[in-house]
């Protein structure tokens, strides 16, 4: 990424990983983005509000945790997209990737995994062979998705989850920290524990 002209939409707490990751290689990032912030980040200076005449050649990553505010803000980005991976992941050469996405420090992808436009991979996650990663997904640190994993567009998987073989999650699915996912899950459900359940029997096993 060493010369290339990028710019992030996206100002707050994971901004400031994706901009240590860029700086880590090399990437001449020019500004930050964001309305609720100004100064200065690792020396690179916050913008506030996103001008789209700002450095027409430049690239752009959205840079927000937040998958729905994510999406939303990619939708008004009139800057081509590209993608931020760090030196230290491990990704095959039969990995299918789109643009926008953010693949942090120690994460390893391996053959045959499809995945979509501004995902996040975060730090040391884990994704076997044959997953499909739709568009919007954040895949919180240290995640790990065994084989043939399908997880549908803004799906939330939370930091130390894993998904076994072959489970499908459905779209803008939350899957808490530590989970341990067995069966497939549904479009939008919340699932917590190990093995993984809906949220609501949680709660009720604990008031008992």
């Amino acid at each position: 990424m060493k010369g290339i002209k990028i710019i992030l939409q996206g100002g707050g707490e994971h901004a400031k990983v994706v901009l240590d990751c860029l700086l880590d290689e090399g990437a001449n990032v020019l500004a930050l983005f964001d309305p609720k912030f100004s100064g200065e980040l690792f020396g690179v200076e916050q913008r506030g509000q996103y001008d789209p005449l700002f450095e027409p050649d430049s690239k752009v990553i959205v840079a927000i945790g937040d998958n729905a505010i994510r999406k939303k803000v990619t939708g008004v980005t009139q800057h081509s997209f590209t993608n931020a991976i760090h030196s230290s992941t491990v990704i095959s050469s039969r990995v299918s990737m789109g643009v926008g996405c953010m693949v942090l420090h120690g994460a390893i992808i391996q053959a045959n995994t499809v995945i979509g436009d501004h995902v996040i991979i975060n730090t040391a996650t884990s994704i076997d062979h044959d997953c499909e990663i739709d568009n919007y997904v954040h895949l919180a640190p240290r995640a790990v998705l065994c084989g043939r994993v399908k997880v549908g567009e803004g799906a939330l998987v939370g930091a130390g989850a894993v998904v076994l073989p072959g489970i499908s999650i459905g779209a803008w699915a939350t899957i808490g920290a530590g989970a341990v996912v067995t069966k497939n899950v549904g479009d939008g459900a919340v699932v917590v524990g190990n093995p993984a359940g809906p949220i609501q029997n949680s709660k009720l096993k604990s008031s008992r």
